[in-house]
């Protein structure tokens, strides 16, 4: 109903919160400065500053990359609808917020399979009185339940802009990201949008192998796979890159004056489907 929040599909069946190891969503949110993870989150995300201390700037220019691209979406773009998979924990500047400040009929339908995300999300995200805001449990490898349970929410017959951002890394090749990607696309008409950003594997080259590598013992999930500017390039493929193209997130239409970070370890890029 428009002005409510939406809720979690009835069918989801929310897992145990595992606490002893560390989750990629708690690990952000603590580079972004937000209270929302465990001692193992902790753990893996100082032993990732440590050997690359440029991360924290990193998350935080991928979150004004977001930003920029919503705003851009609404304003010039047209867009109403946003489906964010792996949305993460709740932080300044999230989806809807940014659509709905453009414009309050924005829907959004949040996608996570983190217990603790969803908990928070329901609890804090507030939709728009005139829009909605809408949480799903999910795995971006089910990408028929995704788009099952987005349809209660989003018209699949007006554009949608989807929303995939430092998610695919997760996504090992033997699972096929750019396949994932690519059923997304096809079940967005003419004129919708994809939003990618995927951290590097040829941006601060080392500092980022070792980074991985620390996080990754410390999951108890498979781990991360960086990937570098040409893999990033691939899912969009068929799709009409917005200038300036795939790049890293603070090069990508900065505010007039703005100062970030010489070096992002991150690729991204907004296309549209013709």
């Amino acid at each position: 109903m428009p002005g409510k929040d939406a809720e979690n599909d009835a069918e989801n069946k929310v897992p145990a919160l595992d606490t002893a190891h560390a989750h990629p969503a708690r690990v952000y949110n603590y580079w972004l400065g937000g209270k929302d993870n465990f001692a193992a989150d902790r753990e893996a995300a100082e032993r990732a500053i440590a050997a690359n201390p440029g991360i924290v700037a990193d998350v935080r220019a991928n979150r004004a990359f977001l930003t920029r691209a919503v705003r851009y979406l609404v304003t010039e773009g047209g867009i109403r609808q946003f489906l964010d998979i792996g949305t993460g924990l709740p932080a300044a500047g999230n989806t809807h917020e940014v659509a709905q400040a453009a414009d309050p009929r924005a829907r959004v339908v949040y996608v996570d399979n983190d217990p603790i995300v969803l908990s928070h999300a329901q609890a804090l995200l507030s939709s728009s009185r005139e829009g909605v805001t809408a949480y799903l449990d999910a795995d971006l490898r089910d990408t028929a339940a995704i788009l099952r349970a987005a349809a209660k929410t989003l018209d699949f017959a007006a554009p949608v802009a989807i929303m995939l951002l430092i998610i695919l890394h997760l996504i090992p090749d033997s699972d096929d990201p750019h396949g994932i990607v690519a059923s997304l696309v096809r079940a967005v008409p003419a004129g919708s949008y994809l939003v990618l950003a995927h951290p590097a594997s040829d941006i601060r080259t080392e500092q980022m192998a070792e980074m991985t590598k620390r996080v990754n013992e410390r999951m108890s999930r498979p781990g991360a796979t960086m990937r570098d500017r040409a893999a990033v390039t691939r899912f969009f493929d068929g799709l009409d890159l917005l200038d300036p193209g795939v790049v890293q997130p603070q090069q990508w239409r900065p505010e007039p004056g703005a100062v970030g970070p010489d070096q992002v370890t991150a690729w991204c890029g907004v296309a549209r489907k013709r």
